[in-house]
């Protein structure tokens, strides 16, 4: 885009790692000599970047639903300021192609369709330096085959106008244009020109020999500039419009169908719509009825268990009890008879003790007495001998 417009435009670099695809519309207000172009820029970030991208067009789809939607609620006002609105609706899409590869992907394939219906789409081979001449044939063959047979439509430049019809009837023949973009200058010859800078040599961006990217500028600024926001008006807004204005239930009057008042038809939807927020107020009103019910099964249910929970919990502490008691008595009577037999030990101790301080007393006198009669006898001897 920089290089298409000649200007440096600041913009985030885009992250490869969203969750989904993000846009990021910019608005530019840009001069060249006496005209005045004010331009938004919508860059759709991590586009095809998902594993799963069987939804990745609709944030896109909905980007450009959304703006319609707000053109349309400006056309609605009773006041109307339409020549001072800005206008945010997109006039054109440039879906840009990988060319690595020998046909569209089936995102790519997916998403124009889609978009066919919503915006003027015009295809383009990005980086086309990448690939050779012969290759980029090939693939610009391959790439309508491919959008012819699945019914996908793009914008065809203009050929009713005489004065632009031959110069857009030659391009169409050229789509999808094949770019390359650079905004360095590198000097070639004697002049500097917009190229990019390779060891074999360079490419230069306005060469039409090296890339179509003077062919697409022209056909977008200089010739069908206007033809592109007619476009966008009179097909994809009107089909738009039309469609939301029947689903509002408003409808068109012919020849032989009666005519209809506005009035009538306000008070008709009004109606409708009250009745479908009754339904949905009583929808939701049994809903909460039956949300409530079940609720209250769920606590008495708790409740129950709870009980029964608390009750057995009970009986066990009772039997607890109860073990604890009968513990209690057989330790009571343990120490009773522990007491018992120890009063009867301390009895037999203290007998035996008495016992055995009388013992040595006459063991004493009988050693006396032994000791005695010898004296006895060597006396009564003596005196048998006199």
């Amino acid at each position: 885009m920089n290089t298409l417009f000649n200007t440096t435009f600041e913009n985030e670099e885009a992250s490869h790692y969203e969750a989904e695809v993000q846009l990021r519309p910019q608005t530019y207000d840009l001069k060249e000599s006496n005209v005045k172009l004010k331009l938004t820029i919508v860059h759709t970030v991590g586009f095809g970047d998902q594993i799963n991208k069987e939804e990745s067009y609709r944030p896109i789809l909905n980007y450009i639903d959304g703006q319609f939607e707000k053109y349309l609620e400006e056309e609605l006002k009773i006041k109307r300021s339409l020549c001072h609105y800005h206008d945010t609706r997109i006039h054109i899409c440039l879906y840009f192609i990988a060319p690595n590869g020998h046909s569209l992907k089936s995102l790519d394939l997916v998403t124009m369709k889609k978009l066919d219906s919503k915006v003027n789409i015009i295809p383009v081979i990005a980086k086309a330096d990448t690939v050779s001449r012969s290759e980029l044939d090939k693939l610009k063959i391959k790439i309508m085959s491919e959008l012819v047979s699945n019914g996908v439509q793009i914008y065809q430049f203009p050929t009713e106008d005489e004065a632009v019809a031959e110069i857009n009837s030659s391009m169409n023949s050229l789509l999808p244009f094949a770019v390359v973009g650079s905004v360095d200058d590198v000097k070639v010859g004697n002049k500097m020109v917009k190229a990019r800078l390779y060891p074999w040599g360079s490419v230069q961006v306005e060469n039409e020999n090296h890339c179509d990217f003077v062919k697409l500028r022209e056909m977008l600024l200089r010739v069908n500039m206007e033809d592109l926001r007619e476009q966008t008006h009179a097909r994809h807004y009107e089909l738009y419009r039309r469609c939301k204005l029947e689903e509002m239930g408003f409808k068109d009057t012919g020849a032989d169908s009666q005519s209809f008042s506005l009035q009538e038809t306000y008070e008709a939807k009004r109606r409708e719509f009250l009745v479908e927020i009754q339904r949905k107020e009583e929808e939701m009103r049994q809903m909460f009825v039956n949300k409530v019910k079940e609720t209250e099964a769920e606590l008495k249910e708790k409740e129950k268990e709870l009980h029964e929970r608390f009750e057995q919990l009970k009986r066990m502490h009772q039997e607890e009890k109860k073990n604890l008691e009968e513990k209690r008595r057989e330790l009571e009577e343990d120490m009773n008879a522990f007491n018992r037999r120890k009063v009867a030990a301390e009895t037999l101790m203290g007998q035996a003790l008495q016992g055995c301080s009388q013992q040595p007393f006459k063991k004493d006198k009988d050693k006396k007495n032994f000791f005695s009669l010898p004296s006895a006898c060597s006396l009564t001897s003596g005196r048998n001998l006199n």
